[in-house]
């Protein structure tokens, strides 16, 4: 560009580069105002175009439970369905959920005050529909508020069951009860989601290969939602894809299966 005697040039990254030639005073003065406007907009430019991307890079929550007692309930994860609670696993609390202890059709005991917890006075119909279907165990993140476009992962640990032998990521459970799931069953070798509608399970999609998994070994599964796009691996290898029948928008947790006695940690939502 050639503003009055002046040759400017603006590279990618934002750097002016100026040569000059000789023009009288007045207008090498014209040239300065201008110069000086137009590096001063360069500037600011390129300080938004930093800040948008910063604000653009993924927010990652990591729960920690370092600080949790164990045999008491979680603090991070409210208990709905099942007996949850805090466990030392060889020095690293977990949360834990005990499919031995809990009867058929039980709630979690503080169901009522958790579902005020969770969604306010909204919680009779919550309340109704898992009184209704209290066969998974199920509990749900306390500070993950709405998860819609991003990742959850988790680590898993498969300790004990006679029916089964499951433990899941919990995901888009709105306020009358109604969920997804991603889980892996230890007496199927696969990785399965679920739809759980008014109580109602139903089987939407199933990996795409069996994976045999030992009990008592630490391993990872992981869900990735786009819109409607939905992915998910176990152990860092691709299992599911598939296209929702809607966005995701909801509460989070983690999921179990009747007498399944199972262990969870590293639980990340990133978004």
């Amino acid at each position: 560009m050639i503003l009055n005697g002046t040759i400017i040039r603006i590279q990618a990254s934002g750097t002016v580069l100026v040569a000059r030639y000789t023009l009288g005073e007045k207008q090498k003065m014209k040239s300065r105002v201008l110069i000086f406007w137009l590096v001063v907009t360069v500037c600011f430019t390129s300080v938004a175009i930093v800040d948008a991307q910063r604000s653009a890079k993924p927010k990652t929550i990591k729960i920690d439970l370092s600080k949790e007692k164990p045999g008491h309930e979680s603090t991070k994860f409210l208990s709905v369905v099942g007996n949850w609670s805090i466990v030392d696993d060889n020095g690293t609390k977990v949360l834990g959920v005990d499919g031995r202890q809990w009867l058929r059709g039980q709630p979690a005991g503080g169901l009522a005050q958790n579902a005020r917890t969770i969604y306010g006075s909204r919680n009779e119909e919550f309340i109704d529909n898992v009184k209704a279907f209290a066969y998974f165990p199920y509990a749900v993140a306390k500070d993950i508020d709405d998860f819609h476009d991003g990742t959850i992962s988790m680590r898993f640990k498969l300790i004990a069951g006679q029916l089964d032998s499951c433990a899941g990521i919990l995901f888009n459970l709105k306020p009358n009860g109604d969920y997804l799931t991603v889980r892996f069953n230890g007496k199927e070798d696969n990785v399965v989601l679920w739809t759980f509608v008014k109580g109602k399970r139903s089987f939407v999609k199933k990996g795409s290969e069996n994976v045999p998994l030992q009990l008592n070994t630490w391993h990872s599964l992981e869900i990735s939602v786009q819109g409607t796009t939905l992915k998910a691996s176990l152990d860092g290898k691709h299992l599911i894809d598939y296209t929702l029948a809607e966005a995701v928008s909801g509460k989070v947790g983690v999921w179990s299966k009747t007498d399944s006695v199972s262990y969870f940690d590293q639980y990340t939502v990133t978004r």
